[in-house]
């Protein structure tokens, strides 16, 4: 069969082409470090590294807002710890308050000091995120929470909405805690606190126990009031119901809804005192530390006996109200922390799992250099010898040998 001369130029042309293009390929795949350069190279290998990189893609922003909700809570921190400082001081203050020997001078003294220490409570209550963002004013982040009032206490505008954060695949966890459940709560635990009124008399509570908790009545807010040397117990319920009555004797516990308290001193006829559950005792710190400031700033200058009953009631009241508040504090403290340390956890699984999927798109995806390298070079030789080869069979001719 005779091959003509343009059929001859036409094959070794396309040969040489064809050639050139798998020489190309291997130079892009060299260039860009993988071994398909198209879908349609691996179509499966494509859509395993597709799903991989989407993977690896949603990895990072949840890495991200880790990163972000890290740094929020961590300015949460800062500012609780400072608040349980303020909270401590005030808690010593009020102690030292009690000192019989301190003058109307000295009390007045510890009332600005502690006032003092109320406006900074306000200013770490209103802190923001350096960005205009108020940690603690839930949803509305804007404006600042708490505004304090011309004629005295303190106002919570914001709301309780947390921000929510995606963490994680299946995880959202809140960034914030709004102010309301950080300065106007106590924890459920809290147990009762007593106050008394405008009393006339000499009279001094002491502190609460709880004998049974089983008790009908227990849980119950009650008074305790005093006329003609009998005290009667009455319960907060519409209308009230006597819980315990009898004979007043400085000092005798007196039993009532499975509590017990002692009274000292002399109660004067119309005299009382509320036993009430701690959330329905007034849980507004702001509140509290403003009762705290105006009992102290009283004196006690020719009032006698019942000026300074009526004081230490006043300073055991706000002992109790503060140490609850305290104690808030700290659980929602212990929370921040907690939420810190899960979200180094899930940056450690994160981190481990963002690196088994790099590893694996690599084993779909990544070239072999030196398997590729190898082919270059013998596509290349071989490149080389058809185009010699060509050249050769081009040149010869019938007139080479006349």
């Amino acid at each position: 069969m005779r091959i003509s001369t343009s059929s001859f130029y036409e094959q070794n042309v396309k040969a040489m082409g064809l050639q050139q293009q798998n020489l190309f390929r291997v130079q892009q795949q060299l260039s860009a470090g993988t071994k398909f350069l198209t879908a349609g190279d691996d179509p499966v290998a494509a859509a395993r590294a597709l799903g991989v990189s989407e993977s690896l893609a949603e990895s990072s922003q949840y890495a991200a807002s880790r990163s972000r909700a890290m740094l929020s809570l961590s300015r949460e921190e800062t500012a609780l710890n400072s608040v349980t400082s303020l909270l401590q001081n005030i808690k010593t203050l009020t102690v030292q308050a009690g000192n019989g020997t301190l003058s109307d001078a000295d009390r007045s003294a510890l009332a600005t000091t502690i006032q003092s220490n109320l406006d900074q409570l306000v200013g770490l209550a209103n802190s923001d995120d350096g960005n205009g963002q108020f940690l603690f004013a839930g949803y509305k982040s804007a404006s600042a929470p708490f505004v304090q009032q011309a004629g005295g206490g303190v106002l919570y505008i914001g709301d309780q909405g947390q921000r929510l954060m995606q963490v994680d695949v299946a995880r959202q966890m809140s960034t914030s805690d709004d102010g309301r459940s950080i300065f106007q709560s106590v924890q459920g635990g809290a147990g009762y606190v007593t106050s008394s009124g405008p009393n006339t008399g000499t009279g001094i509570f002491g502190s609460v126990g709880i004998v049974d908790a089983t008790d009908p009545d227990y849980g119950k807010d009650f008074q305790i009031s005093f006329t003609g040397g009998v005290y009667t117990v009455t319960t907060n319920d519409t209308p009230p119901v006597t819980a315990a009555t009898g004979t007043y004797a400085p000092g005798s516990p007196i039993s009532f809804g499975g509590l017990q308290i002692s009274v000292t001193g002399t109660p004067a006829d119309g005299d009382t005192f509320n036993v009430t559950t701690a959330k329905n005792a007034g849980t507004d710190i702001f509140a509290s530390i403003g009762a705290l400031v105006s009992a102290l700033k009283v004196p006690l200058t020719g009032g006698g006996a019942t000026a300074q009953a009526n004081l230490q009631n006043a300073l055991s009241t706000a002992n109790v109200k503060v140490t609850n508040a305290h104690d808030n504090v700290l659980t929602v403290l212990s929370s921040v922390g907690s939420r810190m340390s899960e979200l180094d956890s899930l940056d450690s699984s994160g981190e481990s799992r963002t690196l088994l999927d790099k590893g694996y798109l690599s084993e779909i995806q990544d070239l072999d250099p030196v398997a590729a390298i190898s082919e270059f070079y013998q596509r290349q030789t071989s490149l080389q010898a058809t185009q010699m080869t060509f050249a050769k069979l081009n040149s010869i001719a019938l007139f080479n040998y006349l």
